[in-house]
C-alpha cells in the first residue's frame, strides 16, 4: 500500500518536474554553454573558447557602467517605490476622503499598457509637453529630461515607480489590514501617539512584508529592460545602460552572444548571491520565524 502511494505521489509530481526542466534546466543550460562558445548571431556554429568570454565582459568599461548604473536604477527605484506605497496605503488605510482617487491612482498604472504609458510620459516631458508649460514661470528654457545622464537616469526611475509602487502599495496595505485594530487601540488608551503606534506597532508587525518587498523588488527591478530602452535606449552616452540593456546590445546589436551570454550569467550569479545573502541575515532569518 505505501508503495503504490509513493509510486502515485511520483506520478503527480511527474508533469510539474517535466514541466521545470524544459522551462528552467534546459533555458540555463543553453545559456551556460552559450557562455563559453564564440558566437555572433543566433542559429550560427562556434567554437569553444573556455572563459574568453567573460574575461571580454570583464574587461569592458561598459560593463562596469552598466554594473555601476543597475545599482543605482535598483536602490532608487527600492527606495521611491517603497516610500510611495507605504503612504498611499497609509492614507487609504485611514479611509479618508481621497480613498476613492487614491484607488483610481492605484488601478490607472495597471490599466495602461507599458508601451503606451512610455507614450504619454514622452509626450509629456518633452520640450513643449505639459510638464515644460507648468515650469515655464520658472525656467528660462525647456528642460531636457533625457539628455543629461543623471537626469535621464532620476526621470527613469520615476516613471518606472509610477507603474510598479501600486502593486506594492495593494501589498501593504493588505497586510495593515490583517493587523489587529485592538492593538492600536489599546496604545492610545495607553497614552500613545498616533505617530508612536506606526512607530512601534504598526512598522515592527509589517517588517515581514517590507523585508519581501524588498527582496522581490530588488529581483524585480534588476531586470526591468522595457521602460529604460522605450525612453532612452540606454542613452545619452550610456547613462541608463542597465545590465539588461547591456545585454541586449551586446547580443541584438554587436552580435556578440556569446559575450551576452556570459554576461548573463554573471549578472544571474550576482542576483542569487544578493538572495544567499539576504536569507542568511537577520532580515531572512527575521522573515523565517515571522512565516
Amino acid at each position: 500500500m505505501f508503495r503504490h502511494r509513493t509510486l502515485l505521489a511520483y506520478a503527480l509530481l511527474a508533469p510539474l518536474l517535466i514541466w521545470l526542466f524544459v522551462t528552467i534546466a534546459i533555458p540555463v543550460g543553453y545559456l551556460l554553454y552559450l557562455s563559453f562558445i564564440n558566437v555572433g548571431i543566433a542559429g550560427t556554429g562556434g567554437k569553444f573558447v573556455w572563459f574568453d568570454n567573460f574575461i571580454n565582459v570583464l574587461g569592458s568599461k561598459r560593463f562596469f557602467q552598466a554594473l555601476r548604473n543597475t545599482l543605482f536604477w535598483v536602490v532608487g527605484n527600492g527606495l521611491l517605490q517603497v516610500a510611495l506605497a507605504f503612504l498611499v496605503a497609509r492614507l487609504l488605510y485611514k479611509r479618508t476622503h481621497l480613498n476613492n482617487f487614491l484607488q483610481l491612482w492605484i488601478i490607472l498604472p495597471w490599466v495602461i499598457p507599458g508601451v503606451a504609458a512610455v507614450i504619454i510620459w514622452r509626450w509629456m516631458l518633452n520640450g513643449i509637453g505639459i510638464v515644460n508649460y507648468a515650469l515655464e514661470p520658472f525656467t528660462n528654457e525647456p528642460v531636457s529630461f533625457f539628455a543629461n545622464p543623471t537626469i535621464a537616469m532620476l526621470t527613469t526611475i520615476f516613471i518606472n515607480s509610477w507603474r510598479f509602487f501600486p502593486l506594492l502599495a495593494v501589498i501593504v496595505l493588505a497586510a495593515m489590514r490583517t493587523i489587529p485594530s485592538e492593538l492600536r487601540e489599546a496604545a492610545f488608551v495607553d497614552g500613545a501617539t498616533d505617530k508612536q503606534t506606526w512607530r512601534f506597532i504598526m512598522l515592527p508587525l509589517l517588517q515581514p512584508v517590507l523585508y519581501v518587498m524588498g527582496l522581490l523588488g530588488t529581483l524585480w527591478s534588476a531586470n526591468i529592460f522595457d521602460v529604460i530602452w522605450l525612453l532612452t535606449k540606454g542613452g545619452p552616452s550610456g547613462g541608463t545602460t542597465t545590465l539588461p540593456v547591456y545585454i541586449y546590445e551586446e547580443a541584438f546589436s554587436r552580435f556578440k552572444l556569446g559575450n551576452a551570454a556570459a554576461a548573463s550569467v554573471l549578472m544571474s550569479l550576482a542576483l542569487l548571491v544578493f538572495v544567499i545573502l539576504f536569507l542568511r541575515t537577520g532580515w531572512g532569518r527575521e522573515l523565517g520565524k515571522k512565516s
